[in-house]
């Protein structure tokens, strides 16, 4: 049967895609942020995940106002990157899984999970730069790709426990598929950043390391108890996107094996964490 075998959490920052595609990343200030991905390229390179189930938040590419799903699938086959105003980034097209995104559909919404299910849509940076900080720059993607958009841009978001609850129903669905596949669950966005107003730039190291810290060694108790109100004060109106995290790390069961850790300030103006985590039965 399917299997997870790891967890992966990054932060989605635009301008780290766009320094790798003008090849910007030897550059003194970008440096230290791709240095520590240098690990993780390696062990991803050495686990080979036959799909990744890949938790990220659309950025008005594939939604806008007219449509704001709380949780949405792609079941489809392909997708390809999102012109977000500049043109699509010079990545490959994404290769879905589209036997197992059904069979997760199904499950899930049997699981009593209200799935938007999406057949046809274009993936922005939230998805493509999580694969490019972790592949590199193929010139196609060695993993399929579930695509899984998590509403966080628009009041309400789904609370942390909600994410962390679909977390565990999507680990039902992925071992009840029949087919052997190594299957791994990215969570992706934040961490503390605000784009907008007087707090524009504000960045939290205290409060980011002790989520890392929470999400290495917590049963998930402490992590599904913060709130909506505790993520825009302590961490901005954008560091909402951490309750993505919490997906991925739901995925994975109570207690899991940190493998590798990265945190750096500042990229563009906001915080980049990163994190490789891996179930312990």
């Amino acid at each position: 049967m399917a299997r997870i075998t790891a967890g992966v959490a990054t932060s989605h920052v635009p301008a780290i895609g766009a320094a790798m595609d003008l090849v910007k990343t030897a550059e003194p200030y970008w440096q230290p942020v791709f240095a520590g991905y240098d690990w993780s390229r390696r062990w991803i390179a050495q686990e080979k995940p036959d799909v990744v189930i890949l938790v990220y938040n659309d950025h008005a590419s594939a939604f806008d106002m007219k449509i704001i799903p709380t949780f949405a699938i792609g079941c489809g086959e392909r997708y390809k990157p999102a012109d977000e105003g500049w043109g699509p980034r010079p990545v490959p097209d994404v290769e879905g899984h589209a036997d197992l995104a059904w069979h997760i559909a199904q499950s899930l919404i049997l699981d009593e999970f209200d799935m938007t299910i999406i057949n046809e849509m274009d993936v922005d940076h939230g998805l493509t730069v999580p694969m490019s900080l972790m592949f590199g720059q193929p010139e196609q993607w060695p993993s399929k790709v579930i695509p899984l958009a998590v509403n966080v841009v628009t009041y309400p978001p789904p609370s942390g426990n909600r994410c962390w609850l679909l977390g565990e129903a999507i680990a039902r669905a992925v071992e009840s598929f029949p087919e052997d596949l190594n299957v791994q669950v990215w969570g992706t966005g934040g961490m503390s950043h605000q784009l907008q107003g007087p707090r524009a730039g504000l960045i939290n190291k205290e409060w980011d390391n002790r989520f890392l810290n929470l999400m290495s060694d917590d049963d998930g108790e402490a992590l599904r108890a913060i709130s909506h109100i505790e993520y825009l004060r302590e961490t901005g109106s954008e560091g909402i996107e951490m309750v993505m995290w919490l997906i991925m790390r739901g995925a994975l069961g109570k207690k899991v094996r940190p493998l590798h850790r990265h945190y750096h300030v500042l990229a563009s103006n906001t915080a980049v964490g990163h994190l490789v985590l891996e179930p312990v039965s």
